[in-house]
């Protein structure tokens, strides 16, 4: 593991993660569809994902998987027929599920079907109805207050018909059968930082992890949201007994700090460990305890569940201006930060992968640590931060407290006290207890 993130670099992994946003921004995604199978179809090129088909009408828990929607086109033409809105130039001008609809009406007509944001006029707002037939188009607000009185044509060439919802998984099989659970929602279209980023980084992810030894098995869930969890949730109750840990993850592309949003249970493994790694990174951040809004922790944190899994984002979700615009294109996002967040999600691997608890064998008074090298030899200087690591370990590690609650005891960075924990295994000090 150790290895791994030696491996990691900054440039060609933003390199490579741009390029799958690049990629898969003109794709059209909603929760079910074409556009969603070949968003999967194309990470299929770096991670081995199997896609899972819900048909629709499918019952999961208070729910009901809807009819399949598919669009070709879609328009509105003014009298002299030109496209002053055109679906194949932005898909966000397309309110995401509208039923198919084609006619002719009077402007104060149309603008009853027309979503724009006034707040910031030339930006395309994101807007779905897909648990309602409707249909509409969004567009700038700048635009619609310079269209002409006149009567215009209106075309939504789409189906919405008895089909399946997608769900794409990976398992990276580990040691052990416990899992860790990493979730992206995929159902946005053309919206990088809100949709694509977790999408990539979690590719990513995955392909790394694919080549390691590891001890948990992770599970990928590239899937719509809340619809998709609560889909794969119902389908997968067996599984649930086995996830120790997990995390959504969304907005990771933007030059914000980062953030963590803790699991319901708020003291969770998963918690300290991204937690500490936040800490000690030397970088401004941010923590926010579990609320029920947002991506679907919401519904691994449900109380039937209460699963440990926390949401790893940048700026969280509804707390950048382009957030659900058409502003979250790609010069929104960048290589460097998402860089960055796959560099963060592989440090909260290495601690889940080697956070244990030890037992110390030499556990009346200090051991003389000097004698074997392990030590200071000359006294009175300001204490090495490895020999105070030593001492923590030495002290906690009565097989009650694992290495993450000795870093939160005592502050220190989980990489210091793992390479203490090994140098102190390797003397004979201390002893790994069996998980």
């Amino acid at each position: 593991m150790r290895k791994l993130l030696n491996e990691w670099d900054r440039e060609a992994d933003g390199n490579t993660l741009y390029s799958i946003v690049r990629d898969l921004f003109p794709l059209c995604r909603s929760i079910t569809g074409d556009g969603l199978r070949e968003s999967f179809s194309y990470l299929g090129k770096y991670v081995d994902i199997t896609l899972h088909e819900v048909p629709s009408g499918t019952r999961v828990f208070d729910w009901t998987v809807p009819r399949e929607w598919n669009i070709r086109d879609a328009y509105i033409k003014n009298q002299r027929g030109e496209r002053v809105v055109d679906f194949r130039s932005c898909n966000l001008h397309v309110l995401n599920y509208s039923v198919p609809v084609y006619a002719k009406m009077p402007l104060a007509e149309l603008k009853q079907h027309i979503h724009t944001l006034p707040e910031s006029p030339d930006w395309v707002p994101y807007r779905t109805s897909y648990y309602r037939d409707d249909w509409g188009f969004c567009m700038s607000h700048r635009q619609l207050s310079r269209l002409p009185d006149e009567e215009y044509e209106v075309c939504i060439d789409a189906t919405l018909a008895a089909g399946h919802m997608t769900i794409g998984e990976l398992r990276i099989q580990g040691r052990t059968n416990s899992e860790v659970i990493i979730s992206a929602h995929s159902c946005h279209p053309s919206l990088c930082n809100d949709n694509l980023s977790g999408m990539a980084v979690a590719t990513l992810l995955a392909q790394r992890l694919a080549r390691l030894p590891l001890r948990y098995s992770y599970r990928f869930l590239w899937m719509p949201g809340t619809i998709g969890a609560i889909a794969w949730l119902a389908l997968n109750e067996s599984v649930v007994p086995r996830i120790k840990h997990g995390l959504v993850l969304s907005c990771l592309g933007d030059p914000g700090k980062f953030s963590y949003k803790r699991s319901r249970r708020g003291d969770s493994e998963i918690d300290q460990a991204v937690e500490n790694l936040l800490f000690h990174s030397g970088r401004e951040y941010q923590i926010f305890d579990f609320s029920p809004y947002g991506y679907d922790e919401r519904q691994f944190c449900s109380p039937g569940f209460n699963l440990p899994v926390g949401c790893f984002m940048r700026t969280p979700n509804g707390r950048y201006p382009e957030y659900h615009t058409s502003a979250d294109n790609l010069d929104f996002v960048t290589r460097d930060s998402l860089s960055e967040s796959l560099r963060h999600l592989l440090e909260v691997v290495f601690i889940l992968e080697n956070n244990s608890r030890y037992l110390n064998l030499n556990p009346k008074c200090e051991p003389q640590l000097g004698r074997r090298g392990l030590y200071e030899q000359v006294g009175g200087k300001t204490q090495p931060r490895r020999e105070e690591a030593m001492l923590w370990i030495l002290n906690l590690s009565d097989g009650e407290h694992s290495l993450l609650d000795i870093a939160q005891r005592s502050g220190m960075p989980f990489p210091d006290l793992f390479s203490a924990a090994e140098l102190l295994e390797e003397h004979r000090l201390l002893k790994k207890l069996e998980q």
